[in-house]
């Protein structure tokens, strides 16, 4: 917890992941782990599987009711929200993303771990365009839970 502290990364061992069942169907994963007054994600969810005992609570999942629509992504203004899906040794992975140049359909691009560092190659496979660009990527199964960026080339 020090290095979420001091520094903002999250380490996979501090987040509550979904099981291999759960992850082939596709949820969302939380990376909001400190208690702030938000709940953006909590309300729009049309299944209610995101729970918070008061606002400024971190989200919890119960992954047997998302149905990984991505409309947490979509609003969470800390970009915390993540979609993943693993299936036959791939894994697509739908993320936030606020920066420019906005990636196309069908482009290969660098994903990138927690600390910003690059992992391997990723292909752009949808883009939903809004207030936050939400874009889902397709990679190699082992890195599911290690990135959560892109980087356009």
């Amino acid at each position: 917890m020090k290095r979420l502290e001091e520094e903002g990364i999250v380490e996979i061992d501090m987040l509550r992941l979904p099981n291999e069942k759960q992850l082939w169907k596709g949820v969302a994963i939380t990376e909001c782990l400190q208690p702030i007054p938000c709940n953006p994600c909590k309300e729009v969810c049309p299944t209610n599987a995101i729970k918070m005992e008061n606002i400024n609570d971190p989200p919890i999942l119960d992954y047997e009711k998302c149905i990984g629509c991505s409309l947490c992504v979509e609003v969470c203004p800390g970009l915390a929200m993540f979609v993943v899906r693993v299936r036959n040794g791939k894994a697509m992975i739908t993320l936030p993303y606020e920066m420019l140049p906005v990636p196309e359909r069908g482009q290969i691009v660098k994903a990138l771990d927690r600390l910003g560092n690059v992992v391997g190659d990723a292909k752009v496979i949808a883009i939903k365009h809004g207030r936050t660009n939400v874009i889902t990527i397709e990679l190699d199964e082992k890195l599911a839970m290690v990135v959560r960026n892109i980087k356009v080339e």
